[in-house]
């Protein structure tokens, strides 16, 4: 027996979400603010512990849900009974003929042994009945708070009354197995006589907010906080609670204006980190005071131990941190085994939800840590000679753990945009490798490679906001000075070397990562070279054509300056831009160096054979796509010569060619020396210097060492003060990806 998929409506972010759960460890890994505490919180609240149990705030219900309630409050729109009214979420549990259905049988709806599939569902919603009561109780609200402004205030009144009209239920739904969705109009109630709901799912969790931080404080709030809760318990309307209620939703608004002044300052520097866009950190301070927490916040005790021994909290807060996991993993998992009580027996399925285990650890210790938890949780299933049915979540935001866990874990959390605003998808990387061999037959490396290649060197990319493939190592040593450079070049209002960007290098091979990189749907830019090339005769040692054996000349594939007589050898170019390029088009230069930014702006596309059921699909130009692919363009440099590059090194040195050649020798000669000193990533120096070589000539003829040259011009490069790099020009087609990675 197990859970095999969990589906969240209307909770916070996660407003139509649908989570599968592997049998050991779902690792959920993604963005910041993109739903995973959501999940741990929402499960919490329906299957974790009684005091947990249906405790919603008003804040709980997605976005939308709150304007379509609003709405419906001021009857812009009619309230639907038949429609999803509130949060809800739907456990599919499944089972085997061999599991104990002792306790699950009291959920089944259906006596087809082919239906191997219960519904455990749980809602926090509202009827028409509920309705009308609000419409009327905030009519009267409103008129006892006339200076809060209508849409605040309605948000304020259902925080404090929400309870009094939404109402927490537990069914068990029919699910139709052959049709293989739920139908929601069979269904049981659970009122908790009948069935104890945990004896079938027992929910634990260890929550990132471990109590590991250096700190004596205890704090004296159980007083006030029972005291204040009796009293309002007696009667919410009573005058004394009223006006103390009345007083604080008041002062709030009078606190609002106050904050505003006050956190200006932080507040202006904190918009500033950590954004895609403008203003997308922008956050305001309200106050938001809360009866219970005035009295239980404002009333603390303070203590001191004199003891000549240090305290436990004196030692680091990783080791800290990584001990209290352990102990609270074991003692859950002792509650679950049941251990000392032998006449109770474990639940039919136990959940393990940890989240966030690398806080306070450093790198390495979060490596041993996923090594082990695996083996951990393994030993904790043994009662006796029986395992006990244990599924465990987890979350994180670490790179080092995802390196370590078996790729098949990984649930990729993502927003993605609807007609409402966002919703969290949650999808999983096994679907990815059924993707890759759909597309290029089981026995295909592009998966194999792209797994490893994430897993052991770049599984941070699961976290970014935003990615650069690269070619090679000459991009990604001098890319940092390139976003520094643009940074301060530009004043932007979010500085590219603030956000959240992961550089990989792929070499002109990125075709490779087009499923994935469409997989997460991440804002991408990938660099690479136009590669231009030329068919020339092959010759043999004489200077003579070569002949085939029918006679024909042999020809051969060389590089050669862009023209429109030349060709693109770059496979990623034909493979993201061939809806731009002509089939069996042999001069695609020509094409490739006519298309605008929004040509080579893309987004994928796919339709499904109707009468296949296969999926095709291909990258088309789309100016509102998220992946961008540039490559060298037309530019001008200081002296006006108009040319467009083959490589990267071609447009450097067509840019650059003074920073090689502009030294402080008193002739060519000692200038040259000095060249070779500070560029050993050069050869044939003295090519420089001759002003009838071209960028294109020096880029195959003067460069050494690619990564050598790269530092070099780190090495070598200027700053007048307030910026830096001021003696070289980024290449124009680089410019113009990374500006336009950097709006969102």
């Amino acid at each position: 027996m197990k859970i095999d998929k969990i589906s969240v409506n209307n909770y916070r972010l996660l407003k139509n979400t649908v989570i599968t759960c592997d049998n050991e460890l779902s690792l959920i890994v993604g963005k910041n603010n993109c739903g995973k505490t959501s999940l741990l919180s929402i499960l919490n609240k329906c299957i974790g512990n009684k005091t947990e149990t249906g405790n919603f705030e008003y804040y709980d219900f997605s976005i939308p849900f709150q304007k379509k309630l609003y709405k419906i409050i001021k009857s812009e729109i009619e309230f639907n009974e038949n429609e999803l009214n509130g949060i809800r979420v739907d456990i599919y549990i499944s089972y085997e003929d061999v599991d104990n259905l002792a306790n699950l049988s009291k959920l089944l709806l259906d006596l087809d042994p082919d239906n191997k599939t219960v519904i455990l569902r749980f809602e926090y919603s509202i009827d028409a009945h509920a309705i009308d009561m609000i419409k009327k109780d905030f009519s009267e609200y409103k008129e006892k708070h006339s200076k809060i402004p209508e849409d605040n205030s309605f948000t304020k009144f259902m925080q404090k009354k929400h309870r009094r009209y939404f109402v927490f239920k537990k069914y068990s739904v029919l699910y139709d197995y052959i049709n293989q969705k739920i139908d929601n109009n069979v269904f049981k109630l659970l009122d908790g006589k009948d069935v104890d709901i945990s004896r079938i799912i027992s929910f634990n969790y260890i929550s990132a907010r471990r109590d590991v931080s250096n700190t004596s404080e205890t704090e004296l709030s159980a007083l006030s906080n029972i005291y204040y809760n009796r009293t309002k318990a007696k009667d919410d309307d009573t005058s004394t609670v009223s006006d103390f209620e009345n007083q604080i939703d008041e002062t709030d608004i009078k606190f609002d204006d106050i904050y505003t002044k006050v956190f200006k300052e932080l507040l202006d520097k904190i918009s500033k980190f950590g954004g895609i866009k403008k203003d997308d950190t922008k956050i305001k301070i309200i106050s938001q005071m809360q009866s219970a927490k005035l009295l239980k916040d404002n009333t603390t005790v303070v203590y001191s131990d004199e003891s000549n021994y240090l305290p436990e909290h004196y030692n680091g807060l990783g080791y800290l941190n990584l001990i209290s996991m352990i102990i609270k993993i074991e003692t859950v998992l002792s509650q679950i085994r049941k251990d000392g009580k032998e006449d109770e027996t474990p639940a039919d399925i136990n959940i393990i939800f940890i989240e966030e285990p690398e806080a306070h650890t450093h790198p390495q210790m979060q490596y041993v840590f996923i090594k082990n938890i695996k083996g951990l949780l393994e030993e904790g299933r043994s009662v006796g000679d029986s395992k006990v049915q244990l599924q465990t979540f987890m979350t994180t935001h670490s790179s080092h753990i995802v390196s370590e866990c078996n790729f098949d874990d990984l649930k990729y959390f993502v927003k993605e945009k609807d007609s409402e605003g966002c919703n969290v998808i949650s999808k999983n990387l096994k679907d990815l490798e059924i993707s890759y061999q759909q597309e290029y037959g089981k026995d295909n490396n592009h998966f194999k490679f792209l797994k490893q290649y994430l897993t052991l060197n770049r599984s941070e990319i699961f976290f970014a906001d935003k990615i650069i493939l690269i070619e090679g190592d000459t991009e990604r040593i001098l890319l940092p000075a390139m976003l520094k450079k643009l940074d301060q070049e530009y004043n932007f209002d979010i500085p590219l070397l603030s956000q959240n960007i992961s550089i990989i290098e792929v070499g002109n091979y990125s075709e490779i990562y087009s499923k994935f990189i469409n997989f997460i749907n991440t804002k991408t830019l990938i660099i690479t070279d136009i590669d231009s090339n030329t068919y020339v005769d092959d010759l043999d040692n004489n200077g003579q054509p070569k002949k085939n054996k029918d006679g024909g000349t042999i020809r051969k594939i060389v590089p050669c300056p862009v023209s429109d007589n030349a060709f693109t050898s770059n496979s990623a170019l034909r493979f993201y831009l061939n809806n731009k390029l002509a089939k069996n088009d042999k001069n695609n230069i020509k094409t490739l160096t006519q298309l605008t930014l929004a040509d080579k702006t893309i987004k994928y596309s796919e339709e499904k054979n109707q009468s296949t059921g296969e999926i095709n699909g291909e990258w088309l130009s789309d100016p509102n796509g998220n992946i961008l692919i540039v490559y060298q363009t037309s530019e001008s440099n200081a002296e006006g010569a108009v040319y467009n590059a083959r490589s990267f090194e071609d447009a450097f040195f067509h840019l650059n060619r003074k920073l090689f050649t502009d030294l402080s020798g008193d002739n060519e000669e000692e200038k040259i020396k000095i060249c070779e000193s500070l560029y050993q990533g050069l050869k044939n120096v003295k090519e420089l210097f001759n002003t009838d070589n071209d960028s294109f000539y020096l880029a195959q003829n003067c460069v050494n060492k690619k990564p050598s040259l790269a530092m070099d011009i780190l090495l070598n490069s200027k700053s007048d003060g307030s910026r830096d790099f001021i003696n070289w020009e980024i290449p124009s087609y680089i410019k113009e990806g990374l500006i336009w990675l950097q709006k969102n």
